[in-house]
């Protein structure tokens, strides 16, 4: 147990840093990730033996490049998301809005990829984030794609928590949302996990596995462009399907 527990607190300082933009202190970072002082020095000390942290001003650490190239080369050998890269692309430089690419990961989803819009107004969301299934517009479509027998029985299953008061809470209510949507052709939430946001939908399958691509954004301008979103999202799922099958 207490190996899981450094991994992710050694998890938690490199995501620190990233937040933090800067160099930080061993104090600052413990700060930062609400751990003991004397936990966080073991990790940094084996970070910067093994070349991922280096040390300023002999109190002030930082990562070094070790680590971004580390990702670069395990990013580029990835064996699907690689290839949806270019329609992702296309589909952000389509529509304007935040695009990203999720899967179901127990009774979550779990972002694999996301490009932000550049409005400055934006839905902010990054690759490794999760959402609950219900709540979210790609967890909508994922489980859209189950027979009404076995979604009755998820929906028994899963904890339909309330984050809003848009958030569909009963299965009745959940029900009708996923049967109207898969008549329209993409499913939508309309400020069920953040009041302030909208998303919009469609799964597709690669080599058997669902996995599904989305368009948030700020509700009003959503909204307003909705039906031009939804066919975009279609269009993409339908490009993005034939992209990671691609050898």
């Amino acid at each position: 147990m207490e190996a899981v527990k450094t991994a992710k607190r050694t998890l938690e300082i490199l995501e620190a840093f990233g937040e933090l933009q800067e160099p930080a202190s061993l104090s600052e970072i413990a700060r930062q990730i609400r751990s003991p002082v004397s936990s966080c020095h073991g990790v940094l000390r084996t970070l910067k033996a093994q070349g991922y942290v280096y040390l300023l001003d002999g109190r002030r650490y930082y990562p070094t490049r070790k680590l971004y190239d580390l990702g670069a080369r395990i990013a580029a050998h990835d064996p699907v998301i690689e290839r949806m890269l270019a329609p992702l692309e296309a589909l952000q430089a389509r529509t304007g809005e935040t695009v990203m690419i999720g899967k179901r990961q127990d009774d979550e989803v779990l972002y694999l990829a996301a490009l932000e819009s550049r409005e400055p107004i934006r839905y902010t969301i990054r690759a490794g984030d999760r959402r609950p299934l219900h709540a979210s517009a790609i967890g909508k479509a994922l489980l859209g794609q189950l027979s009404d027998e076995r979604l009755l029985r998820e929906l028994k299953r899963l904890r339909l928590q309330r984050f809003t008061d848009t958030t569909l809470t009963t299965a009745e209510r959940f029900m009708a949302d996923i049967r109207a949507s898969r008549k329209r052709g993409y499913f939508v939430t309309r400020g069920e996990y953040s009041s302030a946001g909208m998303g919009v939908a469609v799964a597709f399958t690669v080599a058997g596995e669902p996995y599904a691509v989305a368009i948030a954004g700020p509700l009003p301008r959503m909204k307003e462009n909705l039906a031009a979103v939804g066919r975009a999202v279609m269009e993409a799922a339908e490009q993005l399907s034939h992209a990671a099958r691609a050898k």
